[in-house]
């Protein structure tokens, strides 16, 4: 028996251990499965639809709603693990610290067409118009609920908005004024974290510091993955409220290091570069303002600070500093109308360090600026039809001004169901991976950015219906078809012998999505979800592009997923979880099918104390879920036991 072995033995052992002691031990009394029934989930307040407060079952859109209850009944440990509950996204693990998210296809390692924000700020990179997931941490405890819109959301959240918008929301810190420690270790990663709340005069506040270790992983031959990290994060924030006015400040800060996964060196024109480890850092700071005018009308403003550091040796650095102002007014003009109209201006500084001959980004620096106005009513036409119609005009450096309409119809037939249709038009502006990058670093080039790269389009129309349609189930389906314009792609110029970006691909993506609830019993509830995905993509006569470029912005998304979760409240203040997750095969590159299971034991011995074992990929061999397989990890089973105490 080698030491891996060993290992897994003695994980396996301390949980059958950890489990016959909790079940000894507990007192035989039965909680309900959550404090939320169906009908008071369907009434849940969301923001992120319209911009200001409304039921969640009143929400003319495609939105899945991932609960604080949801989070920590999954065992989930970071946030892209979260995300994997909205049946409304694609979520895929490359390595050990690699995710490709997105919604409604063209997923991959550097998806640019989902808007992420936490708390309202958005965390995209305009140096490739998405997200560095592995920097996106917070202490899950604190999240409140994730807001999942699959489909557009340029006209109340701008450009990049384009086929969905995640938007994590934390806890007043009103509600977080006791004492938390999270400590958890597994056989695949460790955590530990703490915060401490507290009330200030007026207000309240609260303070944490985590970190978190991942060891590396293998691929499907066995052969090692250099992709092991460590990070640390500290952040707080304080909120007052006093008569009309409600004040939030609130900061993180965060430092690591991860290992690269790809082999020891890159080889290029018969010369080595030795991969060095990625070191990020960074730092934000939102402060926000609310006054409310009346019953129905708000004022409100944020500003937010990110300062952002990633160091790639031997290919590039880059330091990155965005300042975001909102403004946002809410109002009631007439018992028929409900506006919410505001601004937004965002700069961002950013300097990249071209660190190998291998590519370069030029100029180094660049500054940014983005600056728009928007505008939506709510009409109401009757008592149960409504219709929503919205813009906003975003000017960018790259492309000037851009049109994101919206027209959204609802109806409500009975009080507990919604029918409901929508119209959008989007964008997702060039980044300065499409017009700024030169491949190598010096004349003569072989590849560049598209000096003249455009706006990618989507022209998007949904039908939708949500409801409940008995006492103890819920439902939620969407249908929709978008029209796709002026996509990326790889020309070639002979004049100058170049390969540059273009915008020669269009294509259409239709689909199904569709989720409910189900309460057997009071204790017991099943949740489920589906999705399809069709999509026909094809060059424009005169690109030189390779049906490759096809394949992959099509064969990275799977045509089918569902997902199947029962959670089970147990005597003896325990509780039993499993999650069942299929997702089909990915054509370009090839990835196989793969179904998993994941569970949950959790155990509450007295008030302020769990204690829970969680165990992922339990169903068959090691599988992979992206990028090619020399490379990609193959995830395997995992434990992990974690220890919250609030006191």
């Amino acid at each position: 028996m080698g030491p891996k072995d060993r290992r897994r033995w003695r994980v396996a052992g301390a949980t059958l251990a950890l489990l016959g002691t909790a079940v000894a031990a507990a007192k035989p009394t039965l909680d309900n499965l959550t404090d939320l029934s169906l009908e008071e989930l369907s009434n849940i307040e969301i923001t992120s639809v319209s911009k200001r407060g409304e039921r969640l079952s009143d929400a003319p859109t495609s939105v899945f709603v991932i609960t604080g209850e949801d989070i920590r009944r999954s065992g989930a440990t970071s946030l892209p693990e979260a995300l994997r509950l909205a049946p409304n996204l694609q979520v895929a693990r490359g390595n050990a610290n690699g995710w490709a998210i997105s919604a409604r296809g063209f997923n991959s390692a550097s998806a640019n067409k989902l808007l992420v924000l936490i708390d309202g700020r958005s965390v995209y990179s305009p140096l490739f118009s998405g997200v560095f997931w592995d920097v996106q941490d917070l202490m899950l405890e604190d999240v409140e609920r994730i807001e999942v819109i699959s489909g557009p959301g340029g006209t109340l959240w701008g450009v990049n908005a384009v086929d969905g918008v995640v938007n994590v929301i934390t806890r007043s810190s009103a509600d977080t004024r006791e004492r938390l420690l999270v400590a958890g270790a597994g056989n695949s990663e460790a955590q530990l974290g703490i915060r401490q709340g507290g009330s200030v005069a007026d207000g309240s506040f609260r303070v944490y510091a985590k970190a978190n270790q991942r060891r590396h992983t293998e691929t499907a031959d066995g052969s090692f993955v250099d992709d092991a990290s460590h990070t640390s994060q500290l952040g707080f924030r304080a909120d007052w409220s006093r008569a009309l006015d409600k004040i939030t400040v609130q900061g993180d800060a965060y430092a690591g290091k991860r290992d690269q996964p790809l082999p020891g060196s890159l080889h290029i024109n018969g010369i080595d570069f030795a991969l060095g480890t990625i070191s990020v850092s960074g730092a934000n700071l939102v402060s926000r303002w609310e006054r409310r005018l009346g019953d129905d009308a708000s004022l409100s403003a944020q500003l937010s600070f990110d300062h952002i550091e990633r160091d790639v040796p031997p290919t590039f650095a880059d330091k990155l500093d965005i300042v975001d102002l909102q403004l946002q007014h809410a109002s009631r003009p007439s018992p028929a109308h409900a506006l919410v109209w505001g601004a937004q201006y965002r700069t961002a500084f950013d300097h990249v360090t071209n660190g190998s001959p291998y590519l370069a980004f030029l100029p180094a620096r660049v500054d940014q600026a983005w600056a728009s106005v928007f505008a939506q009513d709510e009409i109401t036409l009757t008592s149960s039809l409504r219709l929503t119609a919205g813009a906003r005009i975003e000017h960018n450096d790259y492309t000037g001004a851009e049109f994101l309409p919206t027209l959204r119809l609802a109806w409500k037939p009975a009080p507990s169901q919604l029918l409901w249709g929508a119209a959008s038009r989007t964008v997702r502006a060039p980044s300065r991976l499409d017009r700024d990058i030169f491949v190598p670093a010096q004349p003569p080039f072989l590849l560049v950015g598209g000096p003249n790269f455009r706006s990618e389009v989507a022209n998007v129309y949904e039908l939708g219906y949500r409801g409940q349609p008995s006492s103890d189930s819920s439902l939620s389906v969407t249908v929709f078809h978008a029209d796709y314009d002026r996509l990326h792609t790889q020309e070639y110029d002979p004049s100058r012998q170049i390969v540059f970006f273009g915008n020669e691909m269009k294509g259409t993506v239709r689909g199904l999505e569709m989720w409910g609830s189900l309460q057997v019993t009071p204790a017991w509830r099943l949740r489920g979800g589906f999705s399809r995905l069709l999509q026909a993509l094809e060059l424009k006569p005169g690109s030189i592009d390779t049906a490759t470029s096809v394949a992959s912005a099509e064969g990275a998304n799977p045509s089918r997923q569902w997902v199947l979760r029962s959670s089970h409240d147990l005597p003896y203040q325990m509780e039993f979880d499993a999650t069942l997750r299929y997702v089909s095969a990915l054509l370009f590159p090839p990835v196989p099918r793969y179904l998993t299971l994941d569970l949950r034991w959790g155990w509450r011995p007295q008030p302020g104390l769990e204690v829970s074992v969680t165990g992922r990929n339990l169903l068959g061999p090691a599988h992979g879920e992206f990028t090619d397989v020399s490379t990609r990890t193959a995830i395997a089973r995992s434990v992990f036991v974690e220890l919250v105490s609030r006191f």
